[in-house]
């Protein structure tokens, strides 16, 4: 059960903890895109961010609808467990269509829904 009260949800004091916040907004497009690569690299500032578990579990309490969000991608207010290129898949899978995968804390997993893309 996830244990942020609404006061904490909102307390924007561990944003600029955040490795993704620059205040200009300059990764926006990054966090926000369907591109392989750029959710790639999203997930990757993710992964060493300090404040990665609270910015996660706000995203799992808000419904997020889209975007990358505590090294998780986020679609329709649930975590997305793969994603793919769109059009037909390759018989091969290529490497760069890989996503490194960043484990959801402990504390969280009964949270999650994953679903796939």
């Amino acid at each position: 059960m996830l244990t942020i009260t609404s006061e904490e949800l909102f307390d924007p004091s561990w944003w600029d903890q955040a490795q993704c916040r620059d205040s200009q907004a300059t990764l926006s497009g990054v966090f926000f895109s369907e591109e392989l690569q750029d959710i790639a690299q999203a997930k990757l500032i993710c992964a060493g961010c300090e404040v990665l578990g609270q910015c996660l579990e706000g995203a799992i309490s808000r419904r997020e609808p889209w975007g990358v969000w505590g090294g998780q991608l986020f679609r329709d207010g649930r975590i997305l467990a793969s994603k793919r290129r769109r059009g037909r898949p390759p018989q091969v899978a290529r490497p760069q269509d890989q996503l490194p995968e960043i484990a959801v804390p402990d504390r969280l997993r009964q949270q999650v829904q994953l679903r796939t893309a």
